[in-house]
């Protein structure tokens, strides 16, 4: 059992409008680290610019808020400087995919050893109101009055795209849902990117509403174990089965359909085909996948790095600057 409890990770007073999703990420931050037990002095978070990047000072951890769309270049080099720290990367959807999108992309190329925490609120809340690169498309805001005329980010296609081995998803206000999937990704070797779906309750309240109460998760969501059937709805009637390419939703019962023909969540699958699909789906035609969708083993950047740096200062004459200074040759000066 872990010496250290949720108190242990507190810091000083959230400054968050009431009923935001980011109170609720942080009290199952807080809660999964104490599980963990992995001590606050191992521990690194680290965000950029937003609402949700105001999080690291709240953690009686070591912590930086850095500058806009930098977290992960920022974690990035803190995990290689120190492989033994724990790093979580705290963005949202705008600074962790539109100014920093090219360094999201690169960190989960490089898998480097990175718990990347996107919350995504499909907003800009801190600067009151425009869209962000996952806001759909017809989108209205400030930015956008008679409605956004291009595609969003999907999370999950980006990370797959970016060849990431690992992603999960959860809302905010399931708490014990989210705890879990954090818990996965501390526990995953390489860089592991976890969604939390949000609201912002100022200016895109209502965006995840279909998942958002423990009701509407029982209807319109999934969550996906490693190993089980993916079963869903409030008493597990219904199932997903492959159609040709695709998936389909079927009613157990009915057409002599049996839990035998539901598809068994594989997130271990180096194929990540199935788990591209699943992590796609949306209402109201299908359920949203939360839980772990893809949990792949690989090496990972930070100690492939420290490994060649070991591998080389080992052929070397010299093992620090002294050492350095006395392989030419030397005057002394009288």
């Amino acid at each position: 059992m872990s010496e250290y409890t949720a108190k242990d990770f507190k810091k000083g007073q959230p400054r968050w409008c009431p009923g935001c999703g980011d109170h609720f990420f942080l009290a199952s931050l807080h809660k999964a680290m104490a599980e963990l037990g992995v001590a606050p002095h191992d521990t690194a978070v680290i965000s950029g610019i937003g609402c949700s990047s105001r999080l690291p000072y709240y953690m009686n951890t070591y912590a930086m808020q850095t500058i806009h769309g930098r977290a992960a270049a920022i974690s990035t080099g803190c995990k290689v400087a120190n492989p033994k720290i724990t790093v979580w990367q705290i963005s949202g959807d705008g600074d962790g995919l539109a100014i920093g999108g090219n360094h999201f992309i690169h960190a989960v190329r490089r898998n480097i050893d990175l718990n990347m925490i996107l919350l995504n609120n499909r907003i800009y809340g801190l600067t009151k109101g425009q869209y962000s690169p996952t806001s759909p498309r017809g989108f209205v805001s400030k930015s956008s009055p008679y409605g956004t005329v291009e595609d969003p980010f999907h999370p999950a296609e980006l990370c797959f795209g970016a060849r990431g081995r690992f992603f999960a998803r959860a809302v905010a206000t399931d708490g014990p849902g989210t705890v879990e999937i954090l818990k996965a990704a501390a526990n995953h070797k390489g860089a592991a990117v976890c969604e939390i779906l949000q609201n912002c309750v100022i200016f895109n309240d209502g965006t995840h509403e279909s998942v958002y109460t423990k009701e509407g998760r029982s209807k319109n969501a999934i969550y996906l174990e490693h190993g089980k059937p993916m079963l869903f709805g409030a008493e597990k009637e219904y199932g997903l089965m492959q159609d040709g390419f695709g998936l389909k939703v079927v009613k157990l019962g009915e057409n002599g359909v049996t839990e035998k023909d539901i598809l068994v969540h594989d997130a271990h699958c180096m194929d990540n085909t199935l788990q591209l699909k699943l992590a796609l789906m949306e209402g109201p035609d299908f359920p949203v996948a939360l839980g772990v969708i893809r949990d792949v083993e690989a090496p990972t950047y930070d100690d492939a790095v420290n490994a060649q740096i070991e591998e080389v200062a080992a052929k070397k004459k010299y093992h620090n600057f002294q050492e350095l200074l006395m392989t030419n040759d030397i005057w002394e000066v009288k």
